[in-house]
């Protein structure tokens, strides 16, 4: 039965005493490299009655709700059906699904698009119904290691900034996220705005009062108020109305720009890496372990730069400085390649880095320890044209003309803490990183 073959392959299960109670928590199905959402339904019958129940239902009926359909789609996907599998996450959606249900059936039917199809395209669009209807976080999708190679394909970057806009159709968990990490790196501009708010709404109503007494002043006469003084009190008050406001607009725009700039970090911790061991990782876990100097430019430009790193190994190396090559124009055919998939379990996991909704992984010390010992100097990227892409908008960002030869320097937390034109001066690197073991490296993390 499909319910009895999806039971197989999931580990942790959800129960509840309602019998039509139906719920979905991620599981990883062995056979293959993806996590999915699982339909199960439990009851706290007894044995003897769940026996004569299920002897009583048919296959036939089972498969006339769509968690069942769900659940067959897993089975069938577990032993290679693609096919199968899919057109069993569709039927779902025609059974009249409740929320969960269709939840479950398009986040899987997208999975299944990407691993089996490579249909990155009709994946997101799946993906995006479910954002704006069926309420699917998209911390869902940024967090979830096995979607690495969605991550990777331009239709990710698109939905991701509808999400950052975000609104009631999609993404609103994913902007207040967004807006809390502002916070945090901006902490008074929320002050600022109701000072702008307060001081705008004090200046209005005091042009309020003075524009009569301005017009008494103009017509003049017995008892008419001073006309310079007046018009002098209403042109500070028109004034300062008029640089409040745009004040107010001029820190939107800065709080923008700073949220895109946290997106686009986002996006550039879910980008693949290959490390000298041939692992390959996503940049988010070597956080709190290395910093990433990102080198991007020609072949001879990017190959002179390492050649001098070499000079300063010893302490670079101390510094936690992991070079990352990335030459212009490699990504142009881009080599279609599973990312992050087939990880070995014991590896350490990416650990999620924004949303409260977000489910934490954490990693043990040995696994942590293992990969440090795998941060050697310098890694190879994986799926360059992403890279190039990432490092385009990056420069438009910060006025530099796209293409040009720069260097990006990360924290050990994630984030950029300095970038530059052409290449760097590593005698000035090694100066200005402490090592990882001081104190400053610490408070980094």
């Amino acid at each position: 039965m499909a319910l009895a073959a999806a039971l197989a392959v999931n580990h942790h299960l959800l129960c509840f005493s309602n019998p039509r109670t139906v719920t979905w928590v991620p599981t990883k199905l062995k056979p293959q490299k993806r996590a999915y959402l699982c339909l199960t339904s439990c009851t706290s019958s007894s044995s003897s009655s769940s026996s004569s129940s299920s002897s009583s239902t048919s296959p036939e009926a089972d498969l006339q709700t769509a968690e069942s359909r769900v659940n067959l789609g897993l089975s069938l996907f577990s032993k290679g059906r693609v096919k199968d599998a899919l057109a069993q996450f569709e039927t779902a959606l025609t059974l009249d699904p409740n929320p969960m249900e269709a939840q479950a059936a398009l986040y899987n039917k997208a999975a299944v698009m990407l691993t089996g199809r490579g249909e990155g395209k009709k994946a997101a669009d799946c993906l995006r119904t479910a954002l704006r209807e069926y309420n699917l976080k998209f911390g869902t999708i940024l967090n979830d290691p096995d979607l690495a190679s969605f991550r990777a394909l331009p239709e990710f970057k698109e939905l991701q900034e509808e999400a950052r806009l975000g609104g009631e159709d999609i993404g609103y968990s994913f902007r207040r996220d967004l807006k809390l990490i502002s916070e945090v790196q901006a902490p008074f501009r929320g002050v600022r705005r109701f000072f702008y708010v307060a001081f705008s709404a004090a200046a209005g109503i005091s042009t309020f009062f003075t524009i009569p007494r301005l017009f008494r002043a103009i017509k003049g006469g017995d008892g008419a108020p001073d006309i310079w003084e007046t018009a002098g009190n209403a042109a500070i008050n028109i004034g300062g109305i008029i640089a409040l406001v745009l004040l107010f607009f001029w820190d939107n725009k800065k709080e923008e720009e700073q949220l895109a700039q946290i997106s686009r970090d986002e996006t550039l911790s879910r980008l693949p890496l290959r490390l000298s061991t041939n692992r390959v990782v996503e940049l988010v876990q070597l956080r709190d372990t290395a910093r990433p100097v990102i080198l991007a430019g020609t072949k001879e430009t990017v190959s002179l730069a390492i050649k001098k790193a070499e000079r300063f190994r010893t302490e670079l190396v101390k510094r936690g400085v992991l070079l990352v090559p990335v030459i212009w124009g490699e990504g142009r055919a881009p080599q279609m390649e599973k990312k992050g998939f087939g990880i070995p379990s014991k590896a350490a996991t990416s650990l999620p880095s924004i949303g409260e909704d977000f489910e934490k992984r954490t990693e043990s010390i040995a696994a942590k320890s293992r990969l440090k010992a795998e941060v050697r100097f310098k890694a190879e990227v994986v799926s360059p044209a992403e890279w190039e892409r990432w490092i385009r908008d990056q420069q438009k960002s910060e006025g530099v003309t796209p293409g040009e030869d720069v260097y990006i320097i990360l924290r050990l937390d994630g984030r950029v803490r300095r970038s530059g034109k052409g290449m760097p001066d590593w005698q000035q690197i090694v100066k200005e990183l402490p090592p990882m073991e001081a104190l400053l490296s610490k408070l980094e993390r």
